[in-house]
């Protein structure tokens, strides 16, 4: 009887741990980290929700007087209403990867519910740049054990991430400054956020503002910025 007890917490621990944790390989392994032999000091940028009117353009202009690419994970939703952002992303050499569509929370979703949400995020995504998005990343980072496995299906690998910087609370640009370059480390991928995936008029001017002092602090300290890939 404590036996099944405990088999049942653990079991019950395990799945809760896939489903909420980032980073948990126990629904299917993500991408957690830059690959190791990159160097020392590399980090990835990456952001969610976007794109945005008012954050998006200020960010690529930012990362383009710096000569850095970062990978932004569009929602699709977004990309319909401003598919002209979604190719400048994609013209100046950054990554694209798919956000779903809603950005809603997918671990109590259907199957199906799922491989639409992410087909109609692919969709759009390639409907707008002409890029077929080989990344996936679940809002919230909640996954169920079919979410990774149905991202594979659509050719797309499962991206969690090192340091969220909670740049959707608006603390102010230079506390996500600082919270982003004090807690990079090496192979790093960093989140904060180009758009708000429950308000399409979302504000993360503050985020656009902050990116500007992340990328030169983090040169400063000899860090540079890599893409992700599939391969990590």
């Amino acid at each position: 009887m404590i036996l099944g007890v405990g088999v049942a917490v653990a079991a019950a621990a395990g799945a809760a741990h896939g489903a909420f944790h980032r980073n948990s390989p126990i629904f299917g392994a993500p991408i957690t980290h830059l690959p190791r032999g990159r160097g020392e000091l590399a980090v990835a940028l990456t952001f969610d929700d976007g794109p945005n009117p008012d954050a998006t353009p200020r960010i690529l202009d930012a990362l383009g007087q710096r000569g850095v690419h970062a990978t932004f994970f569009v929602l699709g939703r977004h990309a319909d209403r401003w598919p002209e952002l979604v190719a400048r992303i994609a013209a100046e050499g950054h990554a694209i990867g798919n956000h779903g569509w809603h950005h809603r929370k997918l671990h109590l979703k259907s199957p199906a519910y799922v491989r639409d949400d992410l087909a109609r995020g692919t969709s759009s995504i390639e409907k707008a740049s002409g890029v077929h998005p080989r990344l996936f990343r679940a809002p919230h980072g909640f996954r169920s054990p079919w979410v990774t496995w149905i991202a594979r299906s659509l050719g797309q690998r499962t991206v969690g991430w090192s340091l969220g910087v909670w740049d959707t609370d608006l603390p102010g640009a230079d506390v996500i400054a600082e919270r982003t370059v004090e807690g990079a480390r090496p192979g790093s991928i960093l989140l904060p956020h180009d758009g708000d995936g429950y308000d399409i008029n979302g504000d993360r001017t503050q985020t656009a503002e902050a990116v500007p002092m992340i990328v030169d602090r983090l040169h400063e300290r000899g860090y540079r910025f890599d893409l992700l890939t599939t391969a990590a």
